[in-house]
């Protein structure tokens, strides 16, 4: 059951990867087309960010496929720390795409002769269409991460998420440029993209950091198995309840006390069934259980 989960996983993983590539490449092959033809600084800054995209959505589709493998003699514990590896390689482009652009637009507003945007129209379409594809892609690559707590899906997501701002600031600056000719709020509004593309990079560089040093697990999960366990028919106590996480995958290590008059047979079967509940709750665990006899821990 819990193989056939992961497997499950894996393949939602792997679809949302898929997706992201695709609207990816799309969306870079329109912002060209509208760079060429707008001249707009944000819109730069929009098409920057979406070949960021398409190289990190191209290297979360590897990740997850390699982190779906199972484990073997050199990775007995799995390949899911990659997802973590590819995350915190996201949120440093991201940071530096972020830079790019900073500068890019401060330069732009310190410039004696502003650049004149263009095609206003054209732009306005292609940030549109972005915008619907982005919204799609975002709606579905938050339904896997909920269901596979995938760090890299959810790191995508996050990512695609935080271009819907930028992408409505380029239309804004668009329109703006084109009603009333005022080109600086177009470099204005690429500086906000940049603060809130650093943003959303720190916080995923930080959860990757987390989960590469062994953090444990968020404090609701590590409640939830406490409870799980400590009213479970037969478990007298339980003690030394440790988490850590590599990529979408937690394990679980857990003492629990058992009447030591009992056989082997049945403490076995009351450790099997806690570890099917605990799993059954909470689908990306993997769990060992140590068995001791209550009161001689």
């Amino acid at each position: 059951m819990a193989a056939r989960s992961a497997d499950h996983s894996s393949k939602l993983n792997i679809s949302a990867a898929l997706a992201s590539v695709s609207v990816a490449l799309i969306l870079v092959l329109l912002k060209v087309w509208a760079l060429g033809a707008t001249q707009s600084l944000s819109v730069a800054a929009s098409l920057a960010d979406s070949a960021l995209d398409m190289m990190m959505s191209l290297a979360g589709l590897m990740a997850v496929i390699y982190a779906a493998r199972p484990a073997d003699e050199d990775h007995a514990f799995g390949h899911t720390s990659v997802e973590d590896l590819t995350a915190l390689a996201q949120s440093l482009f991201i940071l530096i795409s972020a830079g790019v652009i900073a500068w890019a637009a401060v330069g732009r507003l310190q410039s004696d002769a502003p650049t004149p945007l263009m095609a206003q129209g054209r732009g306005i379409m292609v940030m549109a269409v972005s915008i619907m594809l982005t919204i799609a892609l975002v709606l579905w690559q938050r339904r896997v991460a909920r269901r596979t707590r995938s760090k890299v899906v959810a790191a995508d997501s996050l990512h695609y998420l935080s271009d819907l701002l930028p992408n409505l600031g380029a239309i804004a600056a668009l329109w703006i440029s084109h009603q009333f000719g005022i080109g600086q709020v177009d470099s204005i509004i690429a500086l906000a993209a940049a603060a809130m593309l650093a943003f959303g990079a720190t916080t995923i560089g930080k959860g990757a950091w987390d989960a590469l040093m062994d953090r444990s697990a968020d404090t609701t999960l590590l409640s939830g198995i406490a409870a799980i366990t400590g009213g479970f028919p037969g478990i007298r106590g339980f003690h030394d309840l440790k988490t850590r996480t590599a990529g979408s995958r937690v394990f679980v290590h857990l003492h629990i006390e058992l009447d030591g008059d009992q056989s082997l047979r049945e403490a076995h079967a009351i450790g099997a069934a806690l570890r099917r509940r605990i799993i059954e709750t909470y689908p990306q665990c993997d769990v060992i259980i140590h068995k001791d006899v209550a009161g001689e821990t």
